[in-house]
């Protein structure tokens, strides 16, 4: 069976770490400790878009440079043996994916591409 799935794959899975992002901190999960050398409480940080007013500057610039390490080093496809667009494991970690058929991968990839 031939099938050709086209899809963005970093935007799937980002809405889905932001829902849980929100979904944790507005049950209120936070993490110990202050947000930065003045003493802010992590906890004093509100949830959603108000977090925009009240996150450090310099906290912002961590974010993006985290993000920025990530997508030029680490999301990408470095080894050339993908087998398809988001295939990232670079010949390392497969848990077992090899083992599948081609119908199970293609079952598992739209699964993956559901779920967000």
């Amino acid at each position: 069976r031939n099938a050709s799935i086209v899809y963005d794959t970093s935007s799937s899975s980002m809405v889905g770490y932001r829902c849980l992002s929100h979904v944790t901190t507005s049950a209120g999960v936070r993490l110990p400790g202050n947000i930065d050398l003045e003493g802010t409480p992590f906890e004093s940080i509100p949830t959603g878009i108000a977090a925009l007013t009240k996150i450090p500057g310099a906290g912002f610039v961590q974010i993006l440079a985290f993000v920025g390490l990530l997508e030029l080093s680490v999301m990408k496809d470095v080894t050339g043996e993908a087998e398809f667009p988001g295939d990232f494991r670079n010949g390392y970690i497969d848990f077992g994916w090899d083992t599948f058929d081609e119908d199970t991968k293609l079952q598992k990839r739209a699964i993956e591409l559901n779920n967000g």
